[in-house]
């Protein structure tokens, strides 16, 4: 993602997607073009694209060059893309060699003066797409290593419409009100995924809890990796390639990587339960079969009788078709 005003660079960030199995580019892109403009509140009017996706914004001009400026931005856009993958790759090299996650986790607590060492390290990130399904994402790390197991995913229950603020006090304060309810340890460190109003809204929900003191807590800002902490109103600025930067990165990275991969789950589910709703004999267990063996949801009533039985199998796909070839000759 590149950001242009007035013929200057002065924006980029780059996303790491995992593909489904029955996704196609065209959608993938889609996706990531409608999140980065709600993440960086991006009112452009034109976005340059390799090729062409759907877009339900008619103020929005696509362009998909061929020769001229905008294609080399195009491919100055594609050498990073290609950079920050060879980059992740080096990381994730790197972090197999023995002792070098206590390095990074020694690092972030000298660079943040912090009390004691950063063992546990929860991130909070937020996602939503134009206001719809938000969810948040928590990802926990120990001793510097990812703890899959103690990852978790919040659907956002109190809040209406894109708020951050609100959703990430709620979030944080379900989590550590059930951690205390159920006496388990706290957390040694918190990352929040967020500037001073994010870091906030945390800090809000622990103070509700009585445990603000008892956790250190943080956020990052995204557009210049800003560190920000309680009760100071300067960020922190890390060298870029700092190991505690780094650490942090890895944390918010995998926290955003984790909550979209849930959004986007629910955004098919819910896409899927919509084209599917209505059509008697369809069960739970056949509309997750459907899911992940459709590439595009809203093409299955165009769908063969032999296509849709490849599928979902002979009895489901005869419902469906049979219920698609009524509506059409209605």
């Amino acid at each position: 993602f590149l950001k242009v005003v007035n013929g200057a660079i002065v924006q980029a960030h780059n996303v790491e997607i995992d593909k489904r199995t029955y996704e196609i580019k065209e959608d993938l892109l889609a996706y990531v073009v409608f999140e980065l403009r709600e993440r960086f509140k991006s009112n452009a009017r034109e976005i340059v694209l390799p090729f062409t996706i759907q877009l339900d914004n008619p103020q929005v001009r696509l362009t998909i060059p061929v020769r001229g400026d905008k294609k080399k931005l195009l491919e100055l856009s594609e050498r990073n893309a290609a950079s920050y993958k060879r980059d992740k790759q080096s990381a994730r090299e790197i972090n197999t060699k023995p002792r070098h996650e206590e390095y990074f986790v020694l690092a972030l607590k000298n660079d943040l003066k912090l009390k004691k060492m950063p063992a546990v390290i929860e991130c909070f990130d937020n996602s939503n797409l134009q206001g719809t399904h938000p969810v948040s994402s928590c990802v926990v790390f120990k001793d510097g290593k990812p703890s899959k197991s103690d990852y978790r995913h919040y659907n956002i229950k109190t809040v209406t419409g894109p708020n951050d603020f609100a959703s990430m006090e709620e979030v944080l304060m379900r989590r550590y009100r059930r951690i205390l309810d159920e006496s388990l340890p706290l957390p040694d460190l918190i990352i929040i995924d967020g500037g001073k109003g994010q870091l906030s809204a945390a800090r809000q929900s622990l103070n509700t809890l009585g445990i603000s003191d008892q956790i250190a807590i943080i956020g990052i800002a995204k557009r210049l990796e800003e560190i920000y902490m309680p009760g100071d109103p300067v960020p922190l600025y890390l060298d870029k390639n700092s190991p505690a930067l780094r650490l942090i990165q890895r944390l918010r990275d995998e926290a955003h990587r984790f909550g979209i991969t849930f959004h986007r789950k629910k955004r098919s589910d819910s896409m899927l339960t919509s084209v599917l709703d209505g059509i008697k004999g369809i069960g739970e267990i056949s509309k997750e079969r459907i899911l992940h063996g459709v590439a595009d949801i809203q093409a299955l009533p165009d769908m063969s009788l032999a296509e849709l039985t490849k599928i979902a199998g002979s009895r489901t796909a005869g419902i469906i078709y049979n219920y698609y070839k009524a509506q059409k000759e209605k």
